[in-house]
């Protein structure tokens, strides 16, 4: 399927203007020199760690303890995650490890 060019150059205008739209919006409804609204100030401190138990539930949904791999590469993955975290307090290198070591567990220990 192609697009006309003038349907390319409407479709890039419109990514442009979402984002545009998403990234300013924020700013113009709260500007800086405003105190937020309490129940902004209250989704700020919030929906962090709503989204971090979301997607801890989201990645553990198809785990089968009763069979194999019995979610080890996960435990061990999650783990990894836990220990490099509370040694390094870096977010990025907890994910990324513990990413990296979940993706070689089941692509070569686990098959």
């Amino acid at each position: 399927m192609t697009m006309a060019n003038g349907q390319a150059v409407l479709t890039v205008m419109m990514v442009v203007l979402g984002t545009m739209l998403t990234r300013f919006l924020p700013f113009l409804l709260f500007p800086a020199n405003r105190q937020a609204p309490q129940y902004i100030q209250y989704l700020g401190r919030v929906l962090p760690f709503a989204v971090i138990g979301f997607l801890v539930v989201y990645c553990l949904k198809n785990v089968t303890p009763a069979s194999y791999p019995y979610g080890i590469p996960e435990a061990i993955a999650i783990l990894c995650v836990i220990l490099l975290h509370l040694w390094k307090k870096n977010m990025l290198l907890s994910i990324g490890a513990g990413t990296i070591l979940y993706m070689v567990l089941v692509q070569i220990i686990f098959v």
